[in-house]
């Protein structure tokens, strides 16, 4: 329409000037200038032409320095290495076009958007000789998701074959294998987010501080499982990323703590796989909380480190216990004093996630006590106020400890107390509700409801190799009855049959006794006696296996020039360390007093009535486990052994 009216009006008023011009009339001039300012605004209202928008088009590229004969590195340790270039392909131009606009009842035109985007594919060389992996990567000085990336490693064997990216480009006659040496080949990387240019690239690498050829023998190459620990945090064991959702666009990341981008757990286990190639089994540890020393007021529950907001992707719940529900950890300078119990749906992911590296998984349920300073609870140890802050699971006894007056350990008060502890949960008393087991039973929170809700979820989990019916309860399992017996033990075993009805003959189930608890308790009361208490439990049907958190002393050496190990001049002296393995503190000798360990009084282990020192040895697992067990009441070897027999169930050292 204007090019119309407007081209009429340029007509007219061109008519109105005398004379020409190379010819023309100014009426035609007129018209083509009307024309043409009638034709443009005729395409603004109109949209007569598709306008073509072209972003992101770049004629020439900046390529990151690569130098001639430039040295190449040997890593020890652990580095941040700036990649030589070594190759490079040409740049991808890739074209996406888009059309927008140009609706019905739409006065423009459509508009059509080419947009540009580049990669390219290139290697870095990382170092000499064999390295163990890659960790993270830089590029520009910002950690990357290097796993989002199409990489691969060459970690610099001297039998490692070209790489097929390359040779795609080169052809396979031309392209170099690169053997002796570490490098990385990164497909299409893509361009645009560093400018159109390849980044400055820095990729931290690890490699064993020892000589060639010596990998097999190393100490990472001879470990064969781990534990997994603290056992503690809420989506700690996650594979899935989980984010705490604070309202109006405000998040937090609850388990992706690094910019590779996936959760905690999948890097520590990518890393693990890594650092200890023959690793065959882990320890999975989870944990709930107890919250008192005396055993018959001490609940065992799953906490949580605040209560208000939810995980995104996997709301908290444990034994069909929900987040708003739960109680949270105390608190140390306002921040929560430990990590909350991993959330039941975490536990199944980090099951499956060892299971499909194909690890052995030994399911690991722990108790951390929950007991802030400044707690007012009495003490079984000493009778007085105030618990020592998040003490040892190892210190819960009864009421008062048997060395305490008044305590009612040796009574049939005792076992009451104990029972207490252990509560009446039963198998029954469970049933499994989506990704997770829903406990309908005694309202208590009581070990027995902490242990078989895990055997059940284990068993949802699709099964575990092995499971552990708790660990160092030494307190616990030194108190007695009113006849002599041992009721934690007892009970330990009645939990061993339980669990055994809910996953079956396959699974492992066993114990993980503290180094000064699983061969005996000889109380400090004078009598002589020498129980091996843990023998029944030790020796059930339902026990596969004895378990030791193993921390025994392996050295005595002090500071200065003048104490009792001096002739090894060394506390790092290998012989030294190796002599206190089967020797030393806890097998050749002990100290009798607090005095006598400042001074190295040290006195010897013997036993001249039956010339069993074992019996005393807490390091001698050898003897232990390959003897008949002997109880002695007042200093009497008794005529009937045990119900342990010599090399019965193996030993495992579950930490």
């Amino acid at each position: 329409m204007a090019t119309i009216l407007l081209s009429a009006a340029g007509a007219a008023i061109g008519g109105s000037i005398s004379g020409s011009i190379l010819g023309l009339s100014g009426a035609v001039i007129g018209r083509a200038v009307g024309a043409s300012l009638g034709g443009v605004i005729d395409q603004k209202i109109f949209g007569q032409a598709a306008p073509l928008v072209e972003t992101g088009y770049v004629d020439s590229f900046r390529v990151q320095s690569a130098q001639e004969g430039a040295e190449i590195p040997r890593v020890m340790g652990r580095m941040r290495m700036g990649g030589q270039m070594i190759w490079s392909s040409r740049f991808k131009e890739n074209i996406s076009t888009s059309s927008s606009g140009g609706g019905k009842g739409t006065p423009t035109a459509k508009v059509t958007t080419n947009t540009y985007t580049y990669s390219v594919s290139v290697a870095f060389a990382l170092g000499e000789g064999v390295i163990d992996r890659v960790g993270r990567v830089w590029a520009d000085g910002a950690e990357v998701a290097f796993g989002d990336l199409n990489y691969t490693v060459y970690r610099g064997d001297e039998d490692q074959l070209p790489d097929p990216v390359i040779a795609a480009v080169e052809g396979l006659e031309n392209t170099p294998a690169f053997r002796g040496t570490a490098y990385v080949v990164i497909e299409d990387l893509p361009l645009e987010q560093f400018g159109n240019r390849i980044p400055q690239l820095n990729f931290e690498v690890f490699r064993k501080a020892q000589p060639d050829g010596y990998e097999a023998h190393s100490v990472a190459h001879q470990i064969g499982s781990v534990a997994l620990i603290p056992g503690s945090g809420e989506y700690a064991l996650a594979t899935t990323p989980v984010q705490y959702e604070y309202g109006w666009g405000s998040a937090q990341s609850a388990n992706v703590n690094t910019s590779r981008g996936h959760a905690n757990i999948v890097h520590a286990l990518d890393d693990l796989e890594t650092d200890l190639p023959n690793l065959q089994a882990g320890s999975l540890v989870v944990s709930w909380f107890g919250s008192d020393l005396r055993c018959n007021t001490c609940k065992i529950r799953p906490l949580v480190e605040q209560t208000q907001y939810d995980g995104d992707t996997m709301p908290w719940v444990v034994s069909g216990l929900a987040r708003s529900q739960a109680l949270e950890v105390s608190q140390v300078e306002e921040r929560a004093a430990f990590g909350g119990t991993p959330c039941d749906a975490s536990v199944l992911e980090a099951i499956a996630a060892l299971k499909a590296r194909n690890k052995k998984v030994t399911f690991y349920p722990f108790m951390l006590m929950d007991i802030a300073q400044g707690n007012g609870l009495v003490d079984p140890w000493t009778g007085s106020a105030g618990q020592g802050s998040y003490p040892w699971r190892g210190r819960i006894t009864t009421a008062l400890a048997p060395d305490v007056a008044g305590s009612s350990d040796g009574t049939a008060a005792a076992a009451l107390e104990v029972d207490a502890f252990f509560g009446t949960a039963q198998v029954s008393d469970f049933s499994v509700s989506g990704q997770t087991v829903i406990y309908s039973g005694p309202a208590e929170w009581s070990y027995r409801r902490f242990i078989l809700h895990y055997a059940h979820l284990c068993v949802l989990a699709g099964g575990v190799d092995s499971f552990c019916l708790g660990s160092e309860m030494r307190g616990l399992t030194q108190i007695r009855d009113g006849i002599g017996s041992f009721p934690a033990v007892q009970a330990l075993k009645d939990l061993a049959q339980d669990v055994r009805d809910i996953m079956g003959s396959e699974v492992e189930i066993g114990y993980a006794a503290d180094w000064s608890e699983y061969f005996g308790y000889q109380p400090s009361d004078g009598s002589g006696d020498v129980y091996f208490h843990l023998d029944p439990l030790w020796a059930d049907s339902n026990i596969d296996f004895v378990g030791i958190d193993n921390y025994v002393p392996l050295s005595d050496w002090r500071d200065g020039l003048d104490h009792a190990d001096k002739a090894y001049n060394s506390i790092y002296n290998l012989a030294y360390l190796q002599a206190n393995i089967e020797g030393g503190e806890g097998y050749d000798w002990y100290y009798a007093t607090a005095f006598d360990r400042a001074e190295q009084n040290r006195s010897p282990i013997t036993d001249g009535a039956y010339n069993e020192p074992w019996v005393y040895r807490n390091k001698d697992f050898r003897n232990w486990w390959g003897n008949l067990h002997f109880n002695r009441i007042g200093g009497v070897r008794q005529n009937v052994a045990t119900d342990w027999e010599p090399r019965l169930k193996p030993i495992r050292f579950t930490e």
